[in-house]
Formats: C-alpha cells, structure tokens, sequence
C-alpha cells in the first residue's frame, strides 16, 4: 500500500453512457487533511460516494489500510474506520442532542463511558451548550454541528465531509473550521467543498476534480492560482 491510508487506482463510474468518473487515481496518507474541489458535475461527489459505499464502482479498487472496500455496504466501510458527514445531516429531529450523541455511541455499552465519550465530543465540537436541546427546533448551522459531532462520536480514522460549511453563517464557518483543524490533529480527514474561502481556511493540499478525472492537485495556494483551474472552476470573479 506503499504508506498510504486510502488509494484509489483506475476508479470508473459510469450511469449509462455517461461517465462520471473515467479512471481516477488518488492517494491519501494518514494525517492528510485533503479538500476536493471542481465545477458542478466534475465527479467529485461521485467519487465520495463511492468512497462510502453508496455507490459502487463500474470499475477499478479502493484501498483502505490495503484493503480493497470498492462495492461494500455502507455499514461495513463505517466498521472498518470511515466516519461519514453527508451534504444533509441525518438526524433524529425529535430527539434532543444528548439523545442523538447516545444512539450514535450505541455500540459503546457501559452507559458510563458513552457518557464520557459524549461529554468529550460536546467539548470538542462546542455544543454542550445545545444539550438538552430537539434537533428540529434548531437552526442550520447547529445541526450540521450536531451532526459533525456524531460522525466523530465513533472515533472513526478517516473522517468524510461533504460541503460541511454549505448554509452556515460567516461566523458558523470560522467556527467550523476550528473545529476541522483541530480534528485534523488526530484524525485524517477529507472535505468535499465548494467555499473558496473556507477552503483557504482549512486546507494545505487541494484535489481539483473536472469531467470525471483529476484535473491538477498540490499545494492549495499553488492549485488555486493555476490558471486552468481558474478558468475550469473558480472563474474570473475569483482571479484576484
């Protein structure tokens, strides 16, 4: 596996005669903290999902810790270390935080620990105060934090985001960002994001998707000034 955490070789999807992804080719290493960005319809998102299980591959392998997972059910890549936050929070809208942080430990069974455990992660992602609050009363930021905070709950090795920042306000996405630095440090972590600005926040190494392929990866000071990838994405609004 050569050192890497996560590799993908050769990965194709294809709907039909349309070809979503056409052969990507991507390494990631333990303790990265990688962000994929492109256009709407470039494939990266296709590519997350092949990522967790939901959808599987036409062709090629992904390899964690050296296994190959390519087509497993989502359940199964979740038990081997992936920790999964899609674009839309999957939460228990009449439960309370504290309830939700409770399931998400399920697996956990001394009610002791579990409660440890939620008490760290509240910390962590700054929600103690939303305890005792119900999901469905509660704003969107806070939600996608709640939801943040469940993903990481499990003490998964590699933690998925997609478009964790998207509805949040400038403050949510500072605060956001902290947060995703922070897990950085004990966690690998991917992010699926179309904010430049809260790319610039987190990022250090960038992965530009475009027409189901990786376009230009590397340095996201050096990828966002690349003129291809301003033309292909970013635009001329974004040239200065």
């Amino acid at each position: 596996m050569s050192g890497n955490l996560l590799e993908a070789q050769g990965v194709a999807m294809h709907f039909g005669g349309v070809k979503a992804l056409d052969g990507i080719d991507f390494t990631l290493k333990k303790g990265e903290l990688r962000c994929l960005i492109g256009p709407n319809g470039a494939g990266k998102t296709t590519f997350f999902r092949c990522l967790t299980g939901t959808h599987k591959p036409t062709h090629g392998r992904i390899l964690f810790r050296g296994e190959d997972i390519a087509g497993r059910e989502r359940h199964e890549i979740a038990r081997a270390g992936m920790g999964v936050k899609t674009q839309v929070p999957s939460l228990f809208d009449g439960l309370s935080v504290h309830e939700n942080l409770w399931l998400a430990l399920r697996t956990v069974r001394s009610s002791r620990d579990r409660e440890t455990k939620i008490d760290e992660v509240m910390e962590r992602v700054g929600i103690g105060a939303l305890r005792h609050g119900i999901l469905g009363r509660m704003a969107h930021g806070q939600r996608q934090l709640v939801e943040l905070a469940m993903v990481v709950a499990s003490d998964p090795e590699l933690v998925l985001l997609d478009e964790p920042a998207a509805g949040m306000t400038d403050g949510e996405v500072e605060r956001l960002a902290s947060i995703i630095r922070d897990l950085n440090r004990s966690h690998t972590v991917v992010v699926v994001e179309h904010d430049m600005q809260f790319i610039r926040m987190i990022a250090d190494f960038v992965t530009v998707f475009h027409q189901g392929r990786i376009l230009v990866e590397g340095p996201v000071g050096e990828v966002l000034a690349n003129p291809v990838v301003r033309d292909v994405y970013l635009g001329k609004k974004h040239a200065a």
